[in-house]
């Protein structure tokens, strides 16, 4: 059991801000999130793309931006779980929450937030007949053990960095590599899909491009192969015993939606005081919650972690008045942020 101040569900930007907010208010905080590394929405959807609109940068990328928060979090060492989902939360009588995670972690907390963006990221399915069958055993969405294809017929299908890079990665183990692509333009980077093609054209590689896979054929979730469409011309059969899919994540309001708290569609209701949920003692900021006139903005977000780290502060010290202090002279900021004197 890992007791701390407050969980916070999520690690994208503002997530991380509010760890910095917390912090500035001696506060601490786990940081819980389904991603592997922390950035959220910026690290898995626009990592290199621009943005214009944070407050005195005039642009950064959504990597230099966590690469940023990351860096301005440090002094208060938060607990960092990541490659996890939270999948339980319980209001206790004494005030208090029991977290638990798919894992089975367990954090015993004064307070959560849930700072989860659009909702955790789910690998986007095969929609194929016999995929589902196959889920777990013989299909897969994440690469967790790349020996379990050494020797085997492999099908990879996708045009992202990920299909590419275990393109890559897995042709000169595997017995046999094949991969399926629907378009014939790839989002990867160009070195990787330079590289790929020149596995292609040395006959290391199978290459099928403006295809997509019709139908998985299986025995007891064990794959035998599958059949390609291609857009023009007759259908593909292709001998595979496993296949990787790469199709992207979607995003999903997964077991947040059993927690109880007053759903709007797929946000979260609260209030614009403590951004405080319809649960007492947990809040909700950034893209997730909704209130009259929300605006899906990182710089939203931050506004509203630094008021519902306030409420929380409040929340722990009830009997005491939360005073604002200012960073440029406060020295005990100065302090919790390791500032020389």
């Amino acid at each position: 059991m890992i007791k701390t101040d407050v969980v916070i569900v999520g690690a994208g930007p503002c997530g991380l801000f509010q760890v910095f907010e917390l912090g500035l208010l001696g506060v601490r905080a786990e940081v819980i999130d389904s991603i592997p590394r922390p950035g959220g929405q910026c690290s898995e959807l626009y990592p290199d793309k621009p943005i214009y609109d944070i407050p005195a940068i005039p642009v950064c990328s959504g990597e230099e931006l966590i690469q940023n928060l990351l860096k301005q979090i440090e002094p208060f060492h938060c607990g960092m779980h990541l490659g996890d989902e939270v999948t339980e939360v319980d209001a206790r009588d004494d005030g208090t929450f029991h977290v638990r995670t798919g894992k089975g972690q367990q954090f015993e907390a004064r307070a959560v937030v849930v700072a989860g963006g659009v909702g955790s990221f789910q690998p986007r399915q095969l929609r194929a007949p016999g995929a589902q069958a196959c889920e777990q055993k013989s299909l897969h969405y994440r690469v967790q053990h790349p020996q379990l294809f050494a020797n085997r017929r492999l099908v990879i299908l996708g045009g992202g960095d990920s299909a590419l890079d275990w393109v890559l990665a897995l042709a000169d183990t595997a017995r046999h590599l094949t991969l399926v692509h629907r378009r014939d333009e790839y989002r990867a980077m160009p070195s990787s899909v330079a590289r790929m093609r020149e596995l292609a054209a040395a006959g290391r590689i199978d290459l099928i491009e403006n295809a997509k896979c019709s139908a998985v054929h299986e025995t007891n979730g064990m794959m035998s192969g599958m059949t390609v469409q291609p857009k023009e011309g007759a259908p593909v059969e292709i001998e595979a015993e496993h296949a990787l899919v790469f199709f992207g994540l979607a995003p999903k309001l997964g077991p947040i939606a059993d927690w109880g708290l007053d759903i709007n569609r797929k946000t979260i209701n609260v209030d614009t005081e403590k951004f405080e949920t319809s649960t007492p003692g947990i809040y909700a900021v950034g893209d997730i919650n909704h209130y009259p006139g929300k605006k899906k903005l990182i710089l939203c977000g931050f506004h509203e972690a630094a008021l519902a780290a306030f409420a929380i502060k409040q929340r722990l010290e009830p009997g005491r008045k939360v005073h604002v202090q200012y960073t440029t002279t406060s020295p005990i900021m100065h302090e919790r942020l390791g500032v020389p004197d």
